[in-house]
């Protein structure tokens, strides 16, 4: 079973992203803080992470770069989805793999999730 370890702040879209993944039978983490994102990611060890930009703590950006920089998580794809209007610079400022600007729907969430598993570099 594929596992996402989602953060995001709204705890509605985090309910919300749980129930519809579940159903899709995959495994689901969610986080609303990126306090212990180290501790959280080596924990749980996803197949994919969704990461929100309004995060308490260090915030989406920090969070990825600090993923992305941290050699034995570095792998591991970073959906980044925001309701910014920048969400496209945001990504790239972040070095997430993936970009999904919110509001989105269901379908896109499922198909970008199922092509960066596929597309996961290890």
């Amino acid at each position: 079973m594929n596992k996402i370890l989602v953060y995001d702040d709204d705890v509605d879209i985090l309910e919300v992203c749980a129930a519809i993944l579940k159903f899709r039978g995959l495994d689901i983490l969610c986080k609303d803080n990126c306090r212990d994102i180290l501790a959280d990611i080596e924990g749980y060890v996803p197949d994919v992470i969704l990461m929100d930009n309004w995060l308490p703590d260090i915030g989406g950006v920090k969070a990825v770069q600090l993923i992305k920089s941290t050699e034995h998580i570095k792998n591991i794809p970073v959906i980044f989805f925001s309701a910014n209007h920048s969400v496209e610079e945001l990504a790239k400022e972040a070095g997430s793999d993936y970009m999904l600007k919110k509001p989105f729907e269901i379908a896109d969430l499922e198909n970008m999730i199922a092509t960066a598993i596929q597309n996961r570099g290890y």
